[in-house]
């Protein structure tokens, strides 16, 4: 399996305090409403963790939309963006 997937999951699990396993997360289904159910604080922690963790900053709430649909769509989004944090 993808290793920024299974790390995403983890960091989910981690920062969301969600109280599942990480094998229970399928990449693919939305991280919002019918999916996992996070809500918009859950949004706000994931926009944090994108800064902190990745060095990448949402611009817009529109963006946000396209990044967090799935981990995969956040995977996909870091490795587009992921600024090198070796300096």
């Amino acid at each position: 399996m993808d290793k920024l997937i299974e790390e995403l999951k983890f960091k989910l699990i981690e920062h969301l305090n969600l109280q599942i396993p990480c094998e229970r997360i399928n990449p693919d289904e939305p991280l919002f409403n019918s999916g996992l159910g996070l809500d918009s604080i859950d949004a706000l922690e994931l926009i944090v963790l994108l800064q902190q963790d990745y060095g990448i900053k949402v611009k817009s709430a529109e963006e946000g939309k396209h990044i967090f649909r799935s981990v995969r769509t956040m995977a996909e989004y870091i490795r587009q963006n992921e600024v090198s944090k070796s300096v």
